[in-house]
């Protein structure tokens, strides 16, 4: 059975660790997983606490964009406008890749079964129960040097 407060403490756990490391200003934040339908539907969970907390949030999703249109489209726009407010990319895992990963101050990686954890990720949560969604601390230490991206 799914429990919609599991998914809300959750969702308020990561939104509390965003806004204590990063309080204000024109914030881009990436939710990424193999699934772009995945990706998206929980960064809008994640936009809806951030407005319910009053914070300006906007999700938009990646789409065909690579690096330099992510740059040109999302990230320069945002940070240009200097806004009091926090930009959501949803998207694959792209968004995640090695020139891309530094453009985000706080990224989420979504897990379903048993998927490799993305290592770049600030936050790994597991959705393998849609219901019960779970943080996963992964040990890096343990994961085999050819998942390390």
């Amino acid at each position: 059975m799914s429990d919609p407060d599991d998914r809300r403490r959750l969702l308020e756990s990561l939104a509390d660790e965003f806004l204590r490391d990063y309080p204000r200003g024109a914030r881009l934040l990436a939710v990424a997983s193999p699934d772009p339908k995945r990706s998206a539907a929980f960064a809008e969970g994640l936009g809806e606490v951030l407005r319910g907390r009053g914070i300006a949030a906007t999700v938009t999703a990646q789409g065909d964009r690579d690096e330099d249109a992510l740059r040109t489209d999302v990230v320069a726009p945002s940070r240009a406008s200097g806004a009091d407010a926090v930009t959501i990319v949803s998207g694959i895992t792209g968004l995640l890749a090695e020139r891309v990963r530094g453009l985000w101050h706080f990224s989420v990686w979504l897990i379903d079964g048993d998927e490799v954890p993305h290592t770049a990720a600030t936050a790994l949560v597991d959705l393998t129960d849609p219901g019960h969604p779970t943080r996963r601390l992964a040990d890096y230490c343990a994961v085999p040097p050819s998942y390390l991206s």
